[in-house]
């Protein structure tokens, strides 16, 4: 390569002396960039999101590496809620760091606006890997499920690559473990059925292995790997096909009993149960187990790789879930969408500089925070952006005051349901979807629900009001009531509940720093009854039916 500087007559000539000199001035450069870099290196930070991992029935117990690398290794949060209990809400809010109400994504379809082209044009560019790439610090990799409706033809294809990706191995739609296709940065990379090839989980772990031994190492990387275990549907790698033989659902208090102060979704469910219904959900519960330790061996390499490069002393690894699961509580045989501990909670590991070993706190994390906190270890403020949550490094690092961290956060979900009645359900007539053989359904128009989930010193309540002809009130004390088998909606002190519907209130309203206000359970809280008002849900769910 030449270079060339023009003389005073316009003419191009070549130069040795200002080669010297650039290269000079290149070195000297370079090296005042390392040793900037050395000084103040920015860390480098690992997501690691699984599909459906509950913690409240067991979920976790497969997991043996994966807690002993991360969890023993760091911090595990023990009171951690999604924004909503459904995968592509979830994952809208762990991308953008926003309440559902914010980000408008309410279900998994394109209709829902999962992956449709309004997300793409209006949250996209707003999700934290578009803001990291946009600062240009950061290298960004992502593998495996991103959006339940990525790839449909009606919204760009696996030919649309998200703002916020430098490397990008996407699954089109949802979870499979064979016979898929990947984009591979915006071509389609199309797999069989071959384990060593193809399943799904090891393929993700060898290419986040790929990236790691290929990546630049001038620059700090940001990397997702997005597994599909353990959703369905279940299939294990061959070697652990025959894991857990005598494994069974939890029998906890909740299971197979009738949700009798529920609302009518729940009181449908049939109890007891049938016994081939039991064996469904034992042998699906099996199932989901078996997938995860591909899952875990995934955890270990990525971990061992970043120990073998020297890295890990400089990286962050984040473990989480989109949402939990459940399989025969309150005689639901299995899903989620639910308002309940075993929806709603998931696992939450983290590791990384700063972080002491063995440690658990019990403050209540919400998945809209994930986002503001991984800016925040990479060196950026929430308040740049106008995301929902906040950031929790203050706490895992030890800098933050657990006094004044908030008390609450909320859970949205709109109920779905079919517009026609199912001929081998027609008693449930319309506005019910996700039905069993035996006519238990798990959804419908009218499970449109907002709560508020409170952990402070004084309560662990949960409030939640449903969008229906009753506006149905379900109220728990999680400390006297774990399990939630007892309604106390009718029962609490008024102001309490005064209190709570108008927390309610102000989150569904609330947008960035507003929904990081004072709960009711925060001695900063304010309540003034004159802002009361009946309809309590400003974006009521406009198609439901009237139902039961």
């Amino acid at each position: 390569m030449a270079l060339f500087v023009f003389n005073s007559a316009s003419k191009m000539v070549s130069s040795p002396f200002v080669i010297l000199h650039f290269i000079l001035i290149c070195v000297t450069l370079h090296w005042n960039n390392l040793a900037e870099a050395k000084m103040n290196p920015r860390p480098n930070i690992v997501l690691i999101l699984t599909d459906d991992l509950d913690v409240s029935i067991g979920g976790m117990i497969p997991l043996v590496k994966t807690k002993k690398l991360i969890g023993d290794a760091g911090i595990t949060f023990t009171n951690t809620f999604v924004a909503s209990p459904l995968c592509c809400p979830s994952r809208a809010s762990i991308l953008t760091g926003k309440y559902p109400h914010n980000h408008h994504v309410v279900n998994n379809t394109l209709e829902g606006n999962c992956s449709s082209t309004a997300w793409q044009k209006t949250q996209e560019p707003e999700t934290f890997p578009a803001f990291l790439q946009k600062h240009g610090i950061y290298q960004t990799f992502f593998a495996g499920k991103y959006l339940n409706e990525y790839g449909n033809k009606k919204a760009g294809g696996v030919e649309h690559v998200p703002p916020g990706w430098d490397h990008w191995f996407a699954l089109e739609r949802n979870s499979k473990y064979y016979n898929y296709t990947l984009s591979v940065n915006g071509r389609a990379q199309r797999h069989g059925q071959n384990y060593s090839e193809d399943y799904l989980t090891d393929v993700l772990a060898n290419i986040s292995i790929d990236f790691l031994e290929n990546k630049s190492n001038r620059r700090p990387f940001f990397m997702m790997v997005s597994t599909p275990a353990p959703h369905s549907p279940w299939t294990a790698a061959p070697q652990y096909e025959s894991s857990f033989p005598n494994i069974k659902a939890p029998r906890d208090p909740n299971f197979n009993i009738h949700g009798k102060d529920k609302h009518w979704l729940i009181r449908q469910a049939k109890t007891p149960m049938t016994n081939s219904s039991v064996e469904f959900l034992d042998n699906a519960y099996r199932k989901r187990w078996r997938t995860l330790l591909s899952v875990d061996d995934l955890v270990e390499k990525v971990v061992k790789k970043l120990e073998v490069r020297g890295e890990l002393s400089n990286t962050y690894v984040i473990f989480t879930s989109d949402n939990g699961y459940h399989t025969g509580q309150f005689s639901l045989p299995m899903d989620k969408r639910q308002l309940y501990e075993f929806d709603i909670r998931v696992p939450l590991l983290v590791r990384g500089p700063n972080i002491k070993p063995n440690q658990t706190s019990p403050l209540i994390i919400a998945n809209v925070d994930l986002g503001p906190t991984i800016l925040d270890i990479a060196g950026y403020s929430v308040n740049e952006t106008q995301m929902d949550g906040m950031s929790f490094l203050p706490i895992m690092t030890g800098k933050g005051n657990s006094s004044t961290w908030r008390s609450d956060v909320l859970v949205e979900y709109e109920g779905e349901g079919s517009n026609i009645s199912d001929p081998a359900c027609p008693l449930l007539g319309p506005g019910v979807s996700e039905c069993f053989p035996d006519c238990v359904c798990e959804d419908s128009y009218n499970n449109t629900y907002a709560c508020v989930r409170t952990v402070a010193q004084a309560a662990n309540l949960q409030y939640c009001e449903f969008d229906d002809n009753e506006v149905f009130v379900e109220v728990y004390n999680l400390t006297a009531d774990p399990f939630q088998l007892s309604n106390i909606a009718k029962s609490i002190d008024q102001e309490v509940l005064e209190k709570m519907n108008h927390r309610l209130m102000m989150l569904q309203s609330c947008s960035g720093q507003s929904c990081r206000t004072p709960g009711v359970y925060d001695l900063q809280f304010r309540f003034d009854p004159r802002l009361m008002f009946s309809s309590l849900m400003p974006h009521r769910n406009k198609r439901r039916q009237t139902l039961k």
